[in-house]
């Protein structure tokens, strides 16, 4: 039982830095290397198809999950995977001089994203275990937050770091460092949780490799004989499909020349543009996004949300026709985008938690679902950079809200399995669910 002003296992003092740790990798192989490769020469379908594929154990962790049930506990999962992250990024960092660092870098970030993506399905299995339902919506807003914070981290500040090393160093040892930060960001993460967060329950009854292959069919089976499954695979697959293809593309056209039909901007200011003016918008929304589904519930906000998480991606397309040069415009583009991104996302973690992952196997169903759900932002991002070079950035824009539309559609007919919790629930019962004094 933790104690009133406890910090040691409270949701406040894990649950943002955990999933900090979650984001980051994610985010600096999904968007910081695809920059760091467009420095260092390679083309944009190389970028966008290399560093999409290594993602791919984002959607394959669900067959290596209930194995994780066998051993030690979910601390000792989230913990290690992250001090592997932090030596492998180190790793990243030496292979850049080298005479084939595309080949050697690309293995080691596919290393980090199995680390990165077993991180995920500990973390996630640590939050769905010790926290209720109630708090699973309050700390939902914090989770997103969190997860995009390591977004702005990254995608904004490293970047801009990389930016103005870029200017004194050159570009290689620029980014030997920025992997190097990464690497000590991670590490230190991992120390800082060996003390901060809770167990997250013990390992399983399953003993050997044959059971878990058994829990593992059985896993799947249950999965998909859940009610409304269709209609479940179809919402996390297709909430992120125009993400998948813009996300991937708008750093590399925020670089590319005018003449090319990109905006033309530094690093360093690509840095500013995200780190600093998206980065409130980023937040804020994430946390307005928590308390505006715990105030009104999940299934009457669902369609706002993907709306609010979707139509900002015209931004782009208004960028891409107009190229303006002045840096307050794209600010203000890109502050729309990243607030409607930070609100929005979390009605799509809520979901899965909420009405994909109860029942018997919670830990494993969650990682299934988000495994989905990466399969439908990784295969636009695969095809990003091939679409965005044939149709250039105009069109390719266009495209991307073209590819909003089947978002829409389904969050508004999605039915629902389970009815939101009660707002107002008796604090007896819910201190009978969890350890954790608010």
């Amino acid at each position: 039982m933790i104690k009133k002003g406890n910090r040691e296992g409270h949701p406040a003092f894990w649950v943002p830095s955990v999933y900090f740790a979650m984001g980051l990798p994610f985010i600096a192989i999904a968007q910081a290397s695809a920059l760091m490769y467009k420095n260092m020469g390679i083309s944009d379908t190389q970028i966008a198809l290399w560093t999409s594929l290594i993602m791919l154990p984002w959607t394959l962790k669900p067959l290596w999950s209930p194995v994780l049930e066998m051993f030690k506990t979910k601390k000792h999962f989230v913990v290690a995977t992250q001090l592997v992250t932090g030596i492998t990024f180190a790793l990243v960092a030496l292979s850049l001089p080298l005479n084939h660092f595309f080949s050697y870098s690309i293995a080691l970030l596919g290393v980090i994203a199995f680390s990165g993506s077993t991180h995920d399905i500990a973390t996630d299995g640590l939050y769905l275990s010790v926290l209720s339902p109630k708090l699973q919506a309050k700390y939902i807003g914090w989770q997103g937050a969190a997860y995009n914070v390591a977004k702005i981290v990254s995608a904004g500040g490293v970047v801009y770091l990389a930016g103005v090393l870029e200017e004194s160093l050159g570009v290689k040892y620029a980014w030997m460092i920025v992997m190097g930060i990464y690497g000590g960001v991670m590490f230190m993460l991992g120390l800082y949780h060996i003390k901060m967060l809770p167990s997250g329950g013990e390992a399983t009854e399953v003993k050997s490799f044959s059971e878990g292959v058994e829990t593992l069919v059985d896993v799947i089976k249950t999965f998909f004989q859940k009610k409304f499954i269709g209609w479940y695979i179809m919402f996390i697959v297709l909430f992120r499909f125009a993400e998948g293809f813009a996300i991937k593309i708008a750093p590399l056209f925020f670089k590319a020349a005018n003449t090319e039909g990109g905006l033309d901007l530094p690093t360093k200011e690509i840095g500013l543009v995200y780190g600093t003016f998206g980065a409130a918008a980023f937040v804020l929304g994430s946390l307005l996004g928590g308390y505006f589904i715990s105030s009104k519930g999940l299934k009457r906000t669902l369609f706002k949300l993907a709306l609010v998480f979707n139509i900002p991606f015209g931004v782009y397309l208004f960028l891409a026709f107009y190229q303006p040069e002045n840096i307050y415009i794209i600010s203000g583009a890109v502050i729309v985008e990243y607030f409607g991104y930070g609100f929005g996302f979390v009605g799509l973690m809520l979901f899965m938690m909420q009405q994909i992952a109860p029942g018997k196997y919670k830990t494993a169903h969650y990682a299934f679902a988000s495994g989905i759900m990466n399969l439908g932002f990784m295969i636009p991002s695969m095809l990003s950079g091939y679409l965005s070079d044939l149709l250039g950035y105009k069109v390719f824009f266009i495209w991307v809200l073209v590819a909003t539309v089947p978002a829409l559609l389904v969050a508004y007919f999605v039915p629902f399995t389970y009815e939101d919790p009660e707002k107002n629930q008796n604090d007896v019962k819910r201190n009978k669910e969890i350890d954790y004094v608010e």
